[in-house]
């Protein structure tokens, strides 16, 4: 690999302000060879275009080695986080489309609008309940993360008893900063995987509704899914399915309590939130990178060489912040059209759950500043610090008060 960079990308600089940390990357050039936090030594691209090529030819750069081995995952990692780390999210094809189109169904775009009133009542009850606990309250635990771990558990027909399960799980990722993290983590999911084998099985024999009584009735038709790949698509869907819409909602809250004048351009007419929340998932890029890839040939990424065997990341957030893709893209523009971003990636591993998160953002915007008009931050926004996981860009703690 070429000489490499040292760059930290979970210091509070970068996460704070992203577009000077990316423009100091891409001044070297479109791929960088640098040390990724647990992942080691890898490229990652700095452009659109570059970002884009790596998302897209999957045949070239591939998540897994020879032999099926997972690229990223090191040789100490113990074998429960590779069987949970075994989705589709991690398949190359034919694995990945078996697997996908398994749950495509339950995702396909009009089962999930018609939804979106109940996932606005369910914004309207969190957004009423915000300061039950007393004030200023925490919107990121009181409210984003509460608003998509409801919607998801309700779409895997998981009990709401066991919610607290999944918010102490969800808490246990995202503290999830380094190795020794990775290692506490161990425990919990070994009873989350433990929970989820016995909600598969409740379900075998009793049916029920939602995606894993879904998941279940395909496994009984002789649909292709073994009882491992059931698990770990019940993992994939809770944790990608609720993690990074949390920090979506956090990050776009946030940005519209820094400028209250554009809090009040959104509120005064809410059919411009389909914009704004394309704008906010190129602007608060939740997602920073995508997974690790394998090069499978020596190839030239916009002029840098990478050879067979090396290891890329697309990095997400350099792509939503690339002027060749949108003009300004330093500028939170709320009415930006076109809007060039990769939030939701692209080619083959495209999010399945991107319309999903498109509405949960729009609901929990209009239901939190209807009924808190004049919702403001209890600290300065310098105030605010960003946890140090590697990867998501995810803010720890949001005081807001409610202004009368």
């Amino acid at each position: 690999m070429a000489q490499h960079v040292d760059f930290d990308f979970t210091s509070e600089a970068f996460f704070r302000d992203p577009q000077t940390g990316v423009a100091q990357l891409r001044a070297i050039g479109p791929a960088v060879a640098t040390k990724f936090p647990i992942i080691g030594r890898v490229w990652v691209t700095t452009t659109y275009e570059a970002a884009a090529r790596v998302l897209k030819e999957s045949t070239l750069f591939t998540l897994r080695k020879e032999g099926g081995v997972l690229v990223g995952l090191p040789w100490w990692m113990p074998k429960v986080i590779g069987a949970v780390a075994n989705n589709m999210l991690t398949m190359d094809e034919p694995d990945h489309t078996r697997l996908r189109n398994i749950v495509d169904e339950a995702f396909r775009r009009r089962a999930v609008l018609d939804m979106e009133p109940h996932i606005r009542a369910i914004a309207d009850r969190l957004a009423d309940e915000l300061f039950a606990a007393g004030s200023p309250a925490d919107l990121v635990q009181r409210y984003a993360r509460m608003l998509p771990l409801a919607v998801i558990c309700e779409l895997l027909g998981l009990p709401t008893a066991d919610r607290p399960k999944f918010i102490a799980w969800a808490n246990s990722i995202a503290n999830l900063t380094n190795a020794f993290g990775f290692l506490r983590l161990i425990g919990g999911l070994f009873k989350m995987r433990r929970y989820l084998q016995g909600r598969l099985q409740v379900a075998r024999q009793e049916g029920g509704e939602g995606l894993i009584a879904e998941l279940v009735r395909v496994e009984k038709e002789g649909g292709r899914i073994t009882p491992d790949e059931m698990v770990s698509m019940v993992f994939l869907l809770l944790g990608a399915g609720s993690e990074t819409t949390t920090h979506l909602i956090s990050g776009s809250v946030f940005e519209l309590l820094k400028d209250p004048a554009r809090r009040d351009w959104l509120a005064a007419d809410w059919r411009r939130a389909g914009l704004a929340i394309e704008e906010f998932l190129r602007f608060v890029s939740p997602v920073q990178f995508s997974k690790p890839r394998y090069v499978r040939q020596d190839v030239d990424l916009e002029g840098v060489k990478l050879k067979k065997g090396d290891r890329v990341m697309a990095m997400i957030v350099a792509a939503n912040l690339d002027a060749q893709a949108n003009e300004c893209p330093e500028r939170l523009d709320l009415e930006r059209r076109p809007n060039r971003h990769l939030a939701f990636g692209t080619g083959i591993h495209f999010c399945l759950g991107h319309q999903l998160a498109r509405i949960e953002g729009i609901c929990a915007l209009q239901a939190l500043f209807t009924r808190w008009p004049g919702l403001k931050l209890a600290v300065e926004p310098s105030q605010i610090h960003w946890r140090r996981r590697p990867g998501i860009r995810m803010i720890a703690k949001l005081p807001v008060l409610a202004s009368v």
